[in-house]
């Protein structure tokens, strides 16, 4: 099986890992500071707070803004489902805006539209949450732009898209965010097994989250109610949670963090041969949004969609792990039940219902990448 996606673990992570086996911390060590460090250098965000998950990050991100009942989020409808879930998590409402259906982003254009008739009836959002589809980055000059003028806030969902650029700004510099968030899933550019980060540029928002993601404890006396009892003295000042990151995990990604750039230039080498190999094929290839560099998460090819089932299992069949990323979060059982619809949002469905995930990672081969050129082949003939 050729998989879409996977991790590239050399001898170098693995010597990492054991060596904090070997130390006296398991957690709450030095690592996750080593690993914030350096996610805060590769992206010039001034913070950052390692977590257990990209989903954690974008729960304590949402509740650092304030998200509440009576509130209201916006995402993507393209995305993995947790860009929504940590809104009603936080209590809050949610709806979404629609893609543009070249780039598979947040569509700067129907937000525009959105808001308008959104302040018309009173009801702007508090976040409005953009997802950087398949490692390219959204218009974010656009949405910040917006922010400004409508008073909403912007947590960045760039799951896909750490070492991306948005012009000369690092995707995480939060240069027109309040918050960015990156996950370290196995089949993301960088992987700590499981984990997130959310970065900011914002120190008091640093602070909460870090404390959020440890049970809303603080050992500072100047956030204390009276004075402490001792040197061993703690208070919870708010509900937090229990999302720390481990030192193993952080040590993965601070041996990860060191290759960036290499598993960035790999990613994109492969996209563009891909390009390449199948510009006479009747797919449609992504499309580069100007000025954006992208981290490649994903390599996303369209077909007619009614010969998308048969060419993916073909695939499937022949052992290439293709996948189909995302089903359209408006769809989904559970959000239908909060009064959401199919024929909601038209271009993500369009999008869907043509899209194919091929296989793309730093260790892909090239001889790898022929067969699943020559196995597309086939099945589209």
């Amino acid at each position: 099986m050729i998989p879409y996606g996977r991790q590239e673990i050399t001898d170098a992570d693995i010597a990492a890992v054991v060596d904090v086996l070997r130390s006296d911390f398991l957690t709450q060590g030095p690592q996750v500071p080593a690993f914030e460090a350096a996610l805060c250098a590769a992206t010039g965000a001034r913070h950052g707070v390692a977590v257990n998950s990209a989903t954690s990050a974008l729960h304590i991100a949402c509740l650092a803004l304030d998200l509440g009942p009576g509130d209201l989020l916006w995402t993507s409808p393209n995305t993995f489902v947790a860009s929504a879930n940590v809104g009603h998590l936080c209590g809050a409402d949610v709806d979404f805006v629609d893609i543009d259906p070249e780039t598979f982003n947040m569509c700067p254009k129907a937000l525009a539209a959105k808001l308008d008739t959104a302040k018309a009836v009173g009801r702007l959002p508090k976040i409005v949450m953009p997802v950087h589809m398949c490692g390219q980055s959204c218009d974010m000059a656009a949405i910040g732009a917006l922010a400004q003028k409508y008073g909403f806030r912007v947590i960045e969902d760039a799951s896909h898209a750490i070492g991306g650029r948005f012009g000369a700004q690092p995707v995480g510099a939060c240069a027109y965010s309040d918050i960015c968030v990156f996950s370290f899933h196995p089949v993301k550019i960088v992987t700590t097994a499981e984990g997130g980060a959310a970065m900011t540029n914002d120190p008091r928002l640093a602070a909460r989250m870090e404390r959020l993601r440890s049970h809303g404890v603080t050992r500072d006396p100047a956030l204390m109610r009276g004075a402490p009892d001792g040197a061993w003295y703690y208070q919870q000042i708010e509900l937090g949670l229990n999302y720390r990151m481990t030192e193993l995990q952080a040590a993965l990604g601070v041996a990860q963090m060191t290759r960036l750039t290499v598993f960035l230039a790999l990613r994109n080498r492969l996209a563009a041969r891909y390009d390449a190999l199948l510009a006479d094929l009747p797919v449609v290839l992504p499309q580069r949004a100007r000025n954006v560099y992208s981290s490649f998460h994903l390599y996303v090819i369209r077909v007619v969609p009614e010969r998308r089932r048969a060419v993916f299992d073909h695939m499937r069949a022949a052992g290439i792990g293709v996948n189909v990323h995302y089903i359209p979060v408006h769809t989904q059982p559970y959000w239908q039940s909060h009064g959401f619809a199919p024929g909601d949002f038209p271009n993500a469905e369009t999008y869907y219902a043509a899209a194919i995930s091929i296989p793309l990672y730093a260790g892909l081969s090239d001889a790898d990448q022929d067969i699943v050129v020559a196995e597309l082949t086939k099945a589209l003939a």
